[in-house]
């Protein structure tokens, strides 16, 4: 476009130059016979600069208006573009008048319109995704709550037969307040991983040492459901940069899911091996199978398998223990993801040796 405006330019000021010389010349060759002869030839001289000046800028402005017309009416365009824009029509989007700096600028102003569009989707999904939270967890409070709230009342007004069933309420009035304890737990590290100011602490540990104390906890847990836990690691050290807390909860996540939706009795294979630059960390067990639409739902938020496939003597959590691993796993520069066959289910965690995120903290 600048070389057009200079070109318009320089043809303007040449093209009016050259009229008003013709002009000039004609005017010296006629205004001595239509001016009387008395009249001093300074007079005369005066009169033709005049309208020599007079035409070569009537020449220059009527051909540098011509020549910037269009220029004109595209930057009228994108004026037009913009007030549309600035009056809510995020859909609209500015012709693109060519490649020149104009062309550049109306790009630049459908990009704004698209980034705009994005934010206030992006602003509605997450209205929507409050008001979806507030009423998974109101259900899902709402539901181990007026078991114990029943469980009580019987207590309180001693409807039970003896002391066995006295301990039996009881019991179950514990696992229902324990079953809250962990919704609130899911719901609490949830929105605090997706508020986006997370902290990690990176440390470089031996993933060996920390699965193996991990497992030893978790065994007797499956041990009770009649289910084993079968090891398949080396035992030489297998360091990686990781935030402690953050990953024992991701794997504590597979390993409850595994719990849940295994076929009892059964077997839970967790294996640990390094896989090129990456570690790659399996909890491999057999359940019931699932379509390959429930595999996409698995990671969403809220997502429950239905009851075919859960363990009824598992409490039933809030459907955010996939996610919670895999924000976390996303907060590593990892990925998390399943294979399924005939109900053989590998869910796998795969982590870079040293952290790929550096915005966060890391201590050695």
């Amino acid at each position: 476009m600048r070389l057009r405006l200079l070109g318009s330019l320089l043809f303007s000021l040449i093209v009016s130059f050259i009229g008003s010389s013709i002009i000039n010349n004609l005017l010296r060759f006629i205004l001595p016979q239509i001016i009387a002869r008395k009249t001093e030839g300074a007079t005369i001289d005066f009169v033709g600069v005049a309208f020599t000046f007079l035409s070569f800028l009537f020449f220059f402005l009527l051909l540098f208006f011509f020549l910037m017309r269009p220029i004109v009416k595209k930057v009228r365009t994108l004026a037009d573009g913009l007030m549309a824009i600035a009056k809510g029509d995020l859909n609209y989007r500015v012709p693109l008048p060519g490649q020149d700096e104009l062309g550049e600028v109306a790009q630049n102003i459908n990009y704004m319109a698209e980034q705009l569009q994005s934010m206030m989707k992006r602003e509605r999904q997450i209205e929507t995704s409050k008001m979806e939270l507030i009423t998974h967890v109101s259900h899902d409070l709402r539901t181990p709550l007026t078991s114990i709230i029943g469980y009580l009342n019987l207590l309180k007004n001693d409807h039970y037969h003896d002391l066995d069933e006295h301990k039996r309420y009881i019991h179950n009035a514990f696992n229902k307040t324990q079953q809250m304890k962990k919704l609130i737990d899911d719901l609490f590290e949830y929105t605090r991983l997706t508020s986006g100011d997370t902290n990690l602490t990176f440390q470089k540990i031996d993933l060996n040492s920390l699965l193996e104390q991990i497992i030893i906890e978790f065994e007797p847990i499956a041990q009770e459901l009649s289910l084993t836990v079968k090891k398949d690691w080396e035992q030489h050290s297998l360091f990686a940069h990781v935030d402690v807390e953050k990953l024992m909860r991701a794997i504590d996540n597979l390993l409850m899911n595994a719990l849940k939706f295994s076929l009892k009795p059964g077997e839970i294979t967790v294996r640990l091996a390094q896989h090129g630059p990456s570690i790659l960390f399996t909890v491999e067990n057999w359940g019931n199978p699932i379509t390959k639409e429930q595999e996409k739902l698995l990671f969403e938020r809220f997502y429950k398998a239905e009851p075919s496939r859960r363990d009824r003597d598992m409490p039933s959590g809030a459907g955010l223990g996939l996610s919670i691993a895999n924000y976390i796993v996303e907060l590593h520069g990892g990925k998390i993801g399943l294979k399924h066959a005939n109900g053989h289910f590998t869910f796998f965690i795969e982590l870079p040796k040293r952290s790929q995120t550096i915005k966060y903290n890391e201590s050695e």
